[in-house]
């Protein structure tokens, strides 16, 4: 194989261009040129040195043209002019598109790309030694945790060595007793003696071993992930050029860069990302006449925020432009076909999500930033690619928000860890308000259901292990810690049994087929690699809130359920829901075996799946509806299909309710269910 004559120049050359970059646009935006001007300086010479150690001309002569245009300003106080600034941004793509152009084998990264694509392969490549590393950690921390059970075992057997020591030496030899009588005394001694330094010498030793590999353990955790910051600075380079290119004027703002997530997840978006800043600045922000004649500044503001949400990573990207022309989204979707002269009254939110799926443009002409109605299929393709969604608003004059939701496959964030069952599970801090010890007395029953007072109101108490392990509320007679959490914009006091520990924690999402629930976040791992859960706040809160509404225990309804599914683990998993809550439950293994079922038997409800051989879901429910014995018999759907277009089918052939697997939360089946049995 042939030798790589640039592996360590580009890794430097990258992060000296991410620095020259982002000082440019300090510049631009007003920064004092003393403090920055030197250090962009220093990085160019830096830059050009090592471009000519490897023999790189462009690049070294890229960064000499830095210098020149930089050179006027270095002890200068005055604000440093655009057009040096244009300079130097300019040579600024110029070097990247040379670094890219050195990756062994490049595609097609150019100047605008977020990671390099040999940075994504080196970053896999990590993050693959980085998942072995960690398995391999958390194998030896289960045998130091093995070993300390076994050192337990050392410290019995010193303790009856202590113990028979003790009584030899009480009783001591019989009178008249030769000397080897005192053998026993003696021995007992020396295995007290031996006993006691392996002790001494096993305590120290484990006890180390099991802080280092915790340490190893959470170092390895935060180098996997990488902090989503990283793709601000190429983001804000995207918005300036796009805004030149159009003669508008973009300040853009990143908001939540120290959320550390998986490569692949920021691998997976960066391109959706690309597009969303280029769209917002093409069809949101005004030019600065515009903009002015409207009472706004001259220069558009765009915001990129990163946030967790449960179990997802949310990008949202807003601007304070126009906002989206409907009524051209309108005009553009009936010229292309795409509206049907049925939805010719198709609300705002219909138009959005009709502009999400693509293929639309309301810009009047075509640029290398807009006009093809291309751009959002970047980001519905990205967010499908992903297993997320996406989302807008808009607002006229005013601006808009587009949101890309994904789930995230790990992130870290600092938690509370407490007790609740039984068990440890983790709340994040950030959305821990306060931590309190109440008396039941000051846990009140309203016609609210029970509530505490902070803050001087009144908010729902829930106790935590009732929401968990669907246990009684802990003694009454007694004091209880309670953890005050916000989420989604209220508050609620969970009662735990014990606070525990502050840790930072990497969270993990739960495997596929374990149920989702709304309050279960994801998973970390303990010090010696137990999965342990850690809650989503929104969750929490909603719970709280729902506890004083809780309904009564279901009771055997007159008639059996059917379930009706291909897959013996669904069958399985309803059915055993179900028969905890009371119902009796008969399964069918296709949509003709049910239907057959159905006519000899009179059932109170039917869940069937939609993809099955054979006879499908839809087609189930259109038949019994058509069936004068079994119209009144309600059917609910149970599929992994969640498309708009799938649930409207499922109301269309009179199904009474629809839940999507990957949404499936067992309170509310139970509830849907519960609800549905009723009817009739």
């Amino acid at each position: 194989m042939a030798r790589d004559a640039f592996k360590y120049f580009r890794i430097e050359a990258r992060e000296l261009h991410g620095q020259l970059a982002q000082g440019a646009l300090d510049l631009e935006k007003g920064a004092a040129p003393a403090g920055v001007v030197p250090r962009l300086l220093r990085l160019a010479h830096t830059l050009k040195g090592a471009a000519r150690v490897v023999k790189h001309g462009d690049i070294a002569e890229a960064a000499h043209a830095i210098e020149d245009a930089l050179a006027p300003w270095r002890d200068g106080a005055e604000r440093v002019p655009r057009e040096p600034i244009d300079a130097v941004l300019a040579q600024v793509d110029r070097i990247a598109a040379q670094v890219a152009a050195l990756t062994p084998a490049a595609g097609a990264a150019g100047p605008s790309a977020l990671i390099p694509e040999e940075a994504l392969r080196t970053v896999r490549a990590d993050v693959a030694e980085m998942d072995a590393l960690l398995e391999g950690v958390a194998e030896t921390h289960a045998q130091v945790a093995l070993l300390r059970r076994h050192f337990a075992s050392v410290v019995r057997a010193r303790s009856l060595a202590d113990r028979l020591q003790e009584q030899l030496a009480r009783t001591g030899p019989p009178d008249g007793a030769r000397g080897n009588a005192r053998k026993p005394l003696v021995i007992a001694q020396e295995l007290q003696a031996l006993l006691g330094g392996l002790e001494q010498g096993l305590a120290a030793p484990t006890e180390q071993m099991d802080r280092e590999l915790r340490q190893l353990r959470d170092a390895a955790e935060q180098l996997r992930l990488v902090p989503a910051g990283g793709l601000f600075t190429a983001l804000e380079l995207t918005a300036r050029d796009a805004a030149q290119a159009l003669g508008k004027r973009v300040a853009f703002e990143g908001h939540g860069g120290d959320v550390r997530l998986d490569a692949h997840v920021l691998a997976g978006v960066q391109g959706a990302l690309l597009q969303l800043v280029r769209n917002a600045v093409a069809h949101g922000i005004e030019p600065p006449a515009q903009r002015q004649a409207a009472g706004k500044p001259p220069d558009g503001r765009l915001t990129l925020d990163v946030a967790r949400r449960g179990r997802c990573v949310v990008f949202r990207c807003s601007d304070d432009g126009a906002g989206v022309d409907l009524a051209a989204v309108r005009r553009m979707a009936e010229r292309k076909g795409l509206l049907a002269a049925t939805a010719q009254a198709l609300d705002a939110q219909g138009l959005l999500r009709l502009m999400l799926h693509g293929g639309l443009s309301t810009s009047g002409s075509v640029t290398e930033v807009s006009g093809r109605g291309i751009g959002l299929d970047v980001v519905r393709d990205a967010a499908e690619r992903l297993g997320g969604d996406i989302a807008a608003h808009t607002e006229a004059g005013r601006g808009t928000t587009l949101e890309l939701t994904v789930p995230l496959s790990l992130a870290s964030l600092n938690a509370l860890v407490v007790e609740a069952a039984g068990t440890p599970v983790a709340i994040p801090l950030d959305a821990v308000r306060r931590t309190l010890r109440l008396s039941t007395q000051q846990i009140a029953a309203t016609a609210q259901g029970r509530t505490v007072v902070y803050e001087d109101r009144a908010i729902p108490f829930v106790a935590l292990s009732a929401l968990l392990a669907e246990s009684p509320p802990p003694n009454p007679a007694r004091a209880m810690s309670v953890v005050i959490v916000e989420g989604g914009g209220a508050l609620a006091a969970i009662g735990v049994e014990r606070l525990l520990s502050t840790s930072k924690l990497v969270l993990r999402p739960l495997p596929e087929l374990v149920p989702a629930s709304p309050l279960v976040a994801g998973a970390s791992l303990d010090a010696e690699g137990n999965p342990q859960l850690v809650l989503d706040p929104e969750g929490l809160v909603l719970a709280a809130g729902s506890a004083a509404a809780e309904p009564a225990p279901a009771t055997r309804s007159p008639a059996p359920v059917l379930v009706i599914d291909d897959s013996l683990t669904t069958r399985m998993l309803e059915q055993s829901i179900l028969e905890s809550a009371g119902y009796e439950v008969h399964a069918a293994v296709s949509a003709e075996d049910g239907l057959e079922r159905a006519r000899r038997q009179p059932y109170a409800l039917f869940l069937v799946d939609v993809e099955m051989p054979g006879m499908d879901g839809f087609t189930f429910v259109e038949q019994t509806r058509a069936d004068p014995a079994l119209r009144h018999v309600p059917a609910m759907l149970v599929t992994s299909r969640g498309s708009p277009e799938d649930r409207q089918r499922g109301r269309d052939v009179g199904a009474q309710a629809y839940i999507v697997k990957s949404e499936f939360a067992q309170g509310d089946f139970l509830d849907r269910v519960r609800q549905l049995v009723q009817v009739q």
